[in-house]
């Protein structure tokens, strides 16, 4: 069983029985919670945070750490990761990775080796990525247009939304056949992120539609009329015919 929470910052942590998982924004700050639930105090205790398990995070050795006594910290994490010095004593160990990047998500342990029972945390983290769409005109034709929505570089995997003015939508790889303004709409659940672009298009043929269907019902509208005109003159000239006849 997993449940979420969503806090004020955009972060969302999702739990589970052998996972914790974060999902955060790119260049917004992540934690990555590590606590005992005992909360034994250890601050001169040993934990080691590695990434997919191989890659160095951080690593805390009873008040050594990174750079400041220990080296073989991965680059990708130098002077992005700190933890919380003041929760030591309540055995919280979590730590905080700075400006994510999308080559930061990843599977995250936590590791405390030397306690009498060795314990190991599970911590996934995604950082998504939310580029706004490109939206082009492919082909023209006097009767519809051809759109294209692109989206570039964007983690988790988006889903595309074609929409018309009025909000409906039409499909996700989109030939329109009138005058419209449309939006191509990029919605990221996982981030809880949704981005859009606009575009108008104009199509002469819708035009000249409208003004077929327009000429039509003149003429429709006058043929009509002629003919009760025809049909009145015709009734008063027969008339007038059987008034004449001795």
């Amino acid at each position: 069983m997993r449940f979420f929470v969503l806090l004020g910052t955009g972060l969302t942590v999702v739990s589970g029985p052998d996972v914790v998982k974060v999902v955060v924004k790119e260049g917004e700050d992540a934690i990555l919670p590590c606590c005992l639930y005992d909360k034994e105090d250890i601050e001169f205790k040993l934990f080691d945070w590695k990434k997919d398990g191989q890659k160095e995070v951080f690593l805390y050795d009873a008040g050594l750490i990174y750079n400041n006594g220990h080296t073989g910290q991965d680059d990708q994490f130098k002077q992005r990761v700190s933890y919380f010095p003041d929760q030591l004593t309540v055995g919280n160990a979590s730590i905080v990775i700075k400006q994510t990047k999308v080559t930061d998500s990843g599977n995250y342990t936590c590791d405390f080796p030397r306690l009498q029972s060795p314990r190991r945390f599970h911590i996934e983290l995604v950082v998504g990525a939310a580029r706004k769409p490109y939206v082009t005109r492919v082909s023209d034709t006097k009767d519809n247009a051809v759109l294209q929505c692109e989206v570039q570089g964007a983690f988790p995997k988006p889903q595309l939304q074609w929409q018309d003015r009025g909000r409906y939508d039409v499909i996700l790889n989109t030939t329109v056949t009138k005058t419209d303004h449309y939006r191509c709409v990029v919605t990221q659940e996982e981030i809880s992120h949704e981005v859009y672009s606009e575009i108008d298009v104009n199509i002469s043929g819708s035009g000249y539609h409208t003004l077929v269907v327009v000429v039509l019902c003149v003429v429709v509208v006058l043929g009509v009329a002629l003919y009760i005109f025809w049909y009145k003159k015709r009734g008063r000239r027969q008339k007038n015919q059987d008034v004449s006849e001795p």
